[in-house]
């Protein structure tokens, strides 16, 4: 089992800034990647921004050269940081680890960016 302990959400203006955190812990051995998703209301959750094990990185195109993903090897961190927010990047954002065939996932940050 892995745990998921996201933190770093918020309400912040457009064209602001974000940074999200999320910690794994329990089984974090054999992680394959790490990622961000987001869902917002009457839609679908879609993948962000990923990052694998050997630290390859793949981002939405709605994100592109706006969010940057990275690890901090030494607590196994990882980290979304968002900037040039819009407001329709406004959403609950989870947090995803994949280890073998099986996901897991955080508790969910809301994201709020006004107008």
């Amino acid at each position: 089992q892995v745990q998921l302990v996201e933190s770093g959400g918020g309400l912040v203006q457009a064209g602001g800034s974000l940074k999200l955190s999320c910690a794994p812990s329990g089984s974090i051995v054999s992680i394959n990647a790490m990622g961000w998703y987001r869902q917002a209301p009457g839609k679908q959750r879609e993948l962000v921004a990923r990052i694998t094990s050997g630290g390859s990185t793949s981002y939405a195109d709605s994100v592109m050269g706006r969010f940057t993903i990275f690890r901090d090897n030494a607590n196994n961190t990882v980290y979304l940081q968002m900037n040039s927010l819009k407001p329709e990047d406004t959403a609950v954002y989870y947090c995803n680890a994949v280890r073998f065939v099986y996901n897991y996932w955080g508790q969910g940050t809301q994201v709020t960016v006004s107008s």
